[in-house]
Order: C-alpha cells, then sequence, then structure tokens
C-alpha cells in the first residue's frame, strides 16, 4: 500500500492527500513534520535530505516533493482524467502547478505564517504588509484566468492544477486580513468545494 510521510497542518501533504483522493488510492500516513516525530531524524534524512514533507513510498519506490509526487501518481493510478495525456493540454496544467509553487507560494508565505500561524519569527508589520501586496498581485491574476475560463484553473474541467491552487485559494480566504473581491476567485472555491475530497483536506477550518 502507498505511504505517505507527513502531516495534515502541510499544504504539500494535504496536495498529495486529496490526490489520492481523487484517484481512489488507498493510502497508511504517518506524522512527520513539526509538533510531531522530527524529519531531521536518520530514517527520515535517508528518504528525503532535505527533510521535508511530504514523502511517498510505493514499493520501493520513494519519492519528494508534492507536486513530483501528484503528477506520479496520476500517471502511475489511471489519472489521465486529471491530467491529460495531450501535450498541449498537460503543459497548461503543469504552468499552473508550477506557477503556484513559484509565484504565489512564495508572495503569502510571510503573511500567512504572520497572521495565520501567528509565528513570533514573522511579525515585522511592514513585511507582512509587502506579503499582502504580493500575494493580493498573484491572486488578482488568478482571479482574470478564472474570469476568462468560467471553470477551472487550466480550462473548462477540472484538471491536477486545480489541488495545488484550490488549497491556496483556501488558504487566502482562511488568513485573517482585509482582501479585496475577486469574484472569479470566491466562485471558484465554491466550485471545487462541492468535490467530495475536497472536504478532509481543503476544508474551512484547514488552511
Amino acid at each position: 500500500m502507498l505511504q505517505i510521510l507527513g502531516k495534515i497542518p502541510s499544504i504539500n501533504v494535504r496536495k498529495v492527500l486529496w490526490t489520492c483522493a481523487e484517484l481512489d488510492i488507498p493510502f497508511e500516513r504517518e506524522d512527520w513534520g513539526s509538533g510531531f516525530r522530527s524529519t531531521d531524524a536518520p530514517e527520515f534524512l535517508a528518504l528525503n535530505p532535505n527533510a521535508q514533507v511530504p514523502v511517498i513510498r510505493d514499493g520501493a519506490f520513494v519519492l519528494w516533493e508534492s507536486n513530483a509526487i501528484i503528477r506520479y501518481l496520476a500517471n502511475r493510478y489511471g489519472g489521465e482524467h486529471l491530467y491529460p495525456l495531450d501535450a498541449q493540454l498537460r503543459a497548461r496544467a503543469d504552468q499552473w502547478i508550477d506557477w503556484q509553487a513559484t509565484d504565489l507560494n512564495r508572495s503569502w508565505s510571510y503573511a500567512f505564517l504572520g497572521l495565520a500561524r501567528r509565528s513570533p519569527a514573522h511579525q515585522d508589520r511592514a513585511q507582512i504588509d509587502l506579503a499582502i501586496r504580493s500575494w493580493t498581485r498573484c491572486m488578482s491574476i488568478l482571479d482574470a484566468q478564472l474570469e476568462r475560463t468560467q471553470a477551472y484553473v487550466a480550462g473548462d474541467r477540472f484538471t491536477l492544477a486545480d489541488i495545488p491552487i484550490g488549497l491556496s485559494v483556501n488558504r487566502w480566504f482562511g488568513t485573517p486580513f482585509d482582501r479585496p473581491e475577486l469574484p472569479a476567485v470566491a466562485a471558484y472555491l465554491e466550485r471545487i468545494a462541492q468535490r467530495p475530497a475536497f472536504a478532509p483536506y481543503g476544508g474551512p477550518s484547514i488552511v
């Protein structure tokens, strides 16, 4: 059975869990990370020298990096409906998966840690405000894309890209600050919230 190492509060772990739910992949999960078993433990470092979650074990195969993992799962377990075989459709999904991991993640990191997680190391108000401006710019880009598609981030159907993007949108609404109205983003969250696999890993109580 597929094994997933990582704690549910991690947004990157939840990418993997949501993907498994969409693909009906049975799995066993172990809590690793801050507040649980330390990722600096030798047995974890032997699996991922970066000491970060998630990590999967699929038989003898070990893989880390959440986006690599969700792509692998879609390829390995019949996920063509989430991760199209057509080169252009797949590239469009990949574009938004990678954008979430780079531009979007970097934009919200300081503000989220300071406001939602209340990290003592992230309480510089100027840095929080700077992060909010950067985050808002990224979310405005997303809002424009969703206004164009009137459906999902990569087009008219749900794809693998909507898993990391959807979790980030949930985090946007779950972080306490005054945010602008982004109607297409709000409608998008309502849309993906209808999926049964969303609630356990992207509900409003989990940011």
